[in-house]
């Protein structure tokens, strides 16, 4: 039986793979995709997700608007992107033909409580994003957090951030709601971090061999991994992986059906949220010197031949 899955995004270019990997892979039932505000407003994250659903032919998997803001701060983030001649790290509006098929009545947390209250079989939930939308069903339905039997989030750095020189963009981008997710208690929660994800680093070699595949998912998987390949070589800061770059939000979904692409260890961790210079970073106590007890699975290393050679096989199957 496939495993269920909702995909929490902010659709973005990462997002944008992420959605095509679990909407065509087998071994996966997208239940729905919720959005959120992050690396562009919210209405555009939802175009987004519409676009590549209809791309690819899953216009049949729904997509709910959820917040368009923080849930505490009153000044939304700035949106997570870099201008350089025009070019955007995020555009706007996806290089994928215009969406058909319009979003769902429902709000996002509207759905994700209803659907989880509803629930018979297990269902994972995948928040790639700012925490927004899970951190106000939470506080809407105080038993949300006993009835998802485990979260895989996209956040969080423990060697470095990528918007301050120590926080994670989605963490960042709506700290107090990822501390909430982080302490609220879930039974199994994996972390995977920018240091996971920067080590599933993808190539021109890779988009090329993705493009050949002549199939909706491949084209347009390569068309953006190599946006993101220009845009990293661009401002990486890093330095020394050059003509490659990450895919964050992808490496989740891989992880859901292969949990030999990552690899994780249990820690406390903790998101900074008072301090204006380390708000959002990802405190993790890797001594146990708090004597907090772990609440994550941290991941912090992964492995990009699989990560790859999966995107190169589902994307390979005829789809749209």
């Amino acid at each position: 039986m496939p495993q269920k899955l909702i995909l929490d995004v902010d659709t973005g270019t990462d997002d944008a793979v992420a959605i095509m990997l679990a909407a065509l892979h087998p071994a996966i039932e997208l239940v729905g995709v919720t959005t959120v505000n992050g690396n562009v407003p919210v209405n555009f994250c939802t175009d987004n997700s519409l676009r590549v659903l209809d791309h690819i032919g899953r216009s049949d998997i729904k997509v709910y608007e959820g917040a368009d803001r923080p849930l505490v701060r009153t000044a939304h983030p700035i949106p997570h992107r870099y201008d350089d001649g025009g070019e955007k790290y995020h555009p706007e509006e996806l290089p994928v033909p215009a969406a058909r098929s319009k979003k769902a009545d429902k709000t996002a947390v509207e759905f994700l409580i209803e659907t989880y209250r509803a629930a018979t079989d297990p269902i994972v939930l995948m928040p790639v994003g700012p925490l927004t939308n899970i951190a106000a069903a939470l506080a809407a339905d105080p038993g949300f957090v006993k009835r998802v039997p485990e979260i895989i989030i996209m956040g969080g750095g423990y060697a470095f951030g990528n918007v301050t020189a120590t926080a994670e963009f989605n963490i960042w981008a709506d700290a107090e709601a990822a501390a909430r997710v982080l302490n609220a208690g879930f039974e199994k929660v994996t972390l995977v971090t920018l240091d996971a994800t920067h080590q599933a680093l993808m190539t021109h070699a890779d988009c090329d061999r993705l493009e050949a595949l002549g199939t909706p998912a491949g084209k347009a998987t390569a068309d953006i991994v190599r946006f993101r390949i220009g845009v990293h070589d661009a401002y990486q800061k890093m330095g020394e992986h050059g003509g490659s770059a990450p895919v964050h939000d992808a490496v989740c979904v891989a992880y859901l059906v292969d949990r030999a692409i990552l690899s994780t260890k249990r820690y406390f961790v903790e998101v900074e949220t008072a301090s204006p210079l380390m708000v959002g970073t990802t405190i993790v106590d890797t001594q146990g010197r708090s004597g907090a007890k772990p609440n994550v699975d941290l991941a912090l290393n992964a492995d990009p031949k699989r990560f790859v050679d999966m995107l190169a096989e589902i994307f390979a199957k005829p789809h749209g």
